[in-house]
């Protein structure tokens, strides 16, 4: 099983950004799946989560800014970022819990990071 994430960039501040992560591989179930984010030396900490009946969550600091939707079909999250700020910038790193086939119960993996860097 493997995410692979995608979407990330530089962009002025006010500007948008939309990432993607695909989930592949011989894959059962996906609960919830996620977004998060690290900057150097910081902890990494929730951006916005959602689950696969489309309940979601979402950080303080980007909440009427960013939203989260995923398409179960595809098995791939997004995050549209609207608004964004320089202190948005950081690595975002997608996350899912999977259940693959002959497997017994969910897993937690994680895609590779993206980098996003909000100029001001």
């Amino acid at each position: 099983v493997q995410l692979q994430a995608s979407g990330g960039g530089l962009v002025q501040a006010g500007g948008s950004l939309r990432l993607s992560c695909a989930a592949s591989g011989n894959i059962f179930s996906i609960n919830v799946m996620g977004w998060y984010r690290q900057a150097p030396g910081k902890q990494r900490e929730l951006v916005a989560a959602i689950t696969s009946g489309g309940s979601t969550n979402y950080a303080d600091s980007v909440k009427g800014r960013f939203t989260i939707s995923r398409d179960n079909a595809k098995n791939t999250v997004y995050l549209q970022m609207n608004s964004l700020k320089p202190e948005d910038t950081d690595v975002y790193y997608c996350n899912a819990n999977i259940w693959y086939n002959g497997g017994s119960g969910y897993s937690n993996y994680w895609g590779q990071g993206t980098q996003v860097t909000v100029s001001s």
